[in-house]
């Protein structure tokens, strides 16, 4: 390259950040589009509804929840992936668009095509059944799925859920030779359950609790190494038989990929402030949620920790034969 072209190309590079770097500092000016890639009623839909309402007080412009669906999430995902790097359209999302469907929809690379901006919440599933199952507790849920063999069913929420992959992993701990139904969504799943159609579901505490409460299932095991404040009553996998079994249904933050760092950090400020807040804490708690600890906020917390549930999932996955539908 010609000296006097490489001086342009200089001069043209320092331009545009310099012009970034005015931006990130003015940032926002106009409201914000947070991307929700699953349809109203499930989890995810409220939490960003929760958490887009107190960013935007903080940010001083409106988050706007937009509910881009399909493909288990991976549409939504795609949407953020491909925004331009500004700051203007966010995605929230959970172990399974951002961990589980990088196995099965490889449009994107969940690592290296977003930027993470914060954790959000954590809820473990309950592994429940129908009433009818004769098992008082795990140890007999696990004798009594070995004996029935193929007679047993265990609803999933879709090809690739956090619900199938938890199946998955429950026949292969258990070694168990359950057959797993496919439904469009939790709510026609959980309903079955109700109904007796099928026998076994691992479902998130806001579905799971108020129906363990009403009596419409038997709750076995929390698939974490705690208990959870919604129901200590009922006993982590550890404790009821099953050591590992551990499925969280997290939420965090991404932004695309090249979003400049001030604009990273100032709305991991936001996403900071807001989960501080005494009425965003209930909120979240009432449909089951956890909050993370301060220092698993961060960015490099929630890149870290998507890293870590892509190694030990993908492979259980992929050995299964996981597919789209």
């Amino acid at each position: 390259m010609k000296p006097w072209r490489l001086l342009i190309a200089i001069a043209a590079a320092a331009l545009l950040t310099n012009a970034i770097d005015a931006s990130a500092q003015s940032y926002p000016t106009r409201p914000i589009i947070l991307v929700v890639p699953f349809p109203p009623g499930g989890a995810t839909d409220p939490i960003g509804r929760i958490v887009a309402e107190r960013m935007g007080r903080f940010l001083g412009q409106s988050v706007l929840v937009e509910n881009t669906t399909g493909a288990g999430g991976s549409i939504g995902v795609a949407r953020v992936v491909r925004a331009a790097p500004d700051g203007y359209v966010l995605g929230i999302g959970h172990v399974g668009s951002h961990v589980i469907n990088g196995a099965i929809y490889p449009q994107y690379d969940l690592l290296k095509d977003l930027e993470p901006v914060a954790l959000i919440a954590s809820n473990t599933t309950f592994l429940v059944s129908r009433t009818g199952v004769p098992a008082a507790n795990l140890k007999e849920l696990i004798a009594w799925a070995r004996v029935n063999k193929d007679k047993v069913s265990i609803g999933s929420s879709g090809p690739g859920s956090p619900a199938h992959v938890s199946g998955v992993y429950f026949k292969q701990l258990t070694d168990s030779q359950a057959q797993i139904i496919q439904y469009r969504g939790a709510g026609p799943a959980m309903q079955d359950l109700i109904a007796g159609h099928i026998d076994l579901y691992f479902d998130q505490a806001m579905s799971a609790v108020p129906n363990i409460r009403a009596g419409r299932v038997k709750a076995y095991a929390v698939t974490g190494p705690t208990r959870t404040a919604t129901a200590p009553e009922v006993p982590t996998v550890d404790e009821a038989g099953l050591p590992g079994l551990y499925m969280a249904v997290w939420h965090g933050l991404w932004a695309p990929k090249g979003t400049p760092k001030s604009i990273i950090a100032r709305l991991n400020s936001a996403v900071v402030e807001t989960l501080a807040d005494p009425a965003v804490r209930q909120r979240l708690g009432d449909l089951g949620q956890d909050i993370p600890a301060r220092d698993q906020q961060s960015p490099e917390a929630l890149g870290a920790y998507q890293k870590a549930e892509i190694e030990k999932w993908w492979p259980l996955i992929k050995a299964a034969g996981i597919k789209a539908e």
